[in-house]
């Protein structure tokens, strides 16, 4: 796992969406970096960790760097698949969080079961057709209008990076995902909850909703003119957000 990291300031741990890299935030790193420690983890391109691993990999990683300072504030921003990752990390080990953000989170995936359909598939998929194909879920995945041609191109990059076994898998375990209202409701870290109104991939304004009605401490945020891959946009300041909503 990836990570790079200094010391004092609150710890901002940054799970990644299906493409595992962290690269997509980097557009957000500017900002937040004089107050945080940014630590953005990343899956290697052929990993098939399961849900417990990927989640003691990042306990794991947290007391490292809260070796010495147990009072450091500890943040878990998890965007789609690592929406997921968070929420799991949370309910598992709520000690090792005193933040959560969640953007455009997965956790519905098990519920729409016409997106499981190609799950199958995938790992028979030949690596040329399926970097094809990411040029075709593009529209989908962004807002053109208001993500940057380098973005978009690093979008796709990401996309492309990964094997179409290991996308299968990460749609797998997002299949897999389960996570009751009672479980939910036993975490008190102060959440912010953030939804793309203009979402082409997931629900996530209906997602949204449901995660803030069972989180006792949770606030939710609705971009009204934002696509899935939302961070990328020009237009979004993920430290002016959590800034006017408090987290900062």
């Amino acid at each position: 796992m990836g990570n790079s990291m200094e010391t004092q300031k609150p710890l901002l741990v940054v799970l990644p969406g299906m493409d595992g890299t962290g690269r997509l935030f980097e557009s957000q790193k500017s900002d937040l970096a004089p107050v945080f420690d940014i630590c953005c983890v990343s899956i290697p391109l052929d990993d098939q960790s399961s849900w417990d691993t990927l989640v003691a990999q990042v306990v794991t990683l947290v007391q490292t760097a809260c070796q010495g300072d147990p009072e450091r504030m500890v943040y878990l921003c998890g965007e789609s698949f690592g929406a997921c990752w968070a929420l799991y990390v949370a309910v598992r080990s709520p000690e090792v969080c005193d933040r959560l953000i969640l953007i455009n989170s997965a956790s519905c995936f098990p519920k729409l079961w016409w997106l499981h359909a190609g799950i199958p598939i995938l790992p028979w998929m030949s690596v040329p057709i399926y970097r094809k194909s990411t040029w075709g879920l593009l529209p989908f995945l962004a807002d053109l209008q208001q993500v940057p041609v380098p973005s978009r191109n690093a979008l796709v990059e990401a996309m492309q990076a990964v094997t179409p076994k290991s996308v299968a898998w990460r749609l797998a375990l997002m299949k897999q995902f389960d996570i009751t209202p009672d479980a939910l409701s036993q975490l008190h870290q102060q959440t912010l909850v953030i939804a793309s109104a203009k979402d082409n991939i997931l629900p996530s304004i209906a997602e949204a909703r449901w995660l803030t009605a069972y989180l006792p401490n949770a606030q939710q945020v609705v971009l009204s003119n934002s696509g899935h891959t939302c961070l990328l946009e020009q237009d979004i300041n993920l430290f002016h957000i959590l800034q006017s909503h408090g987290l900062i």
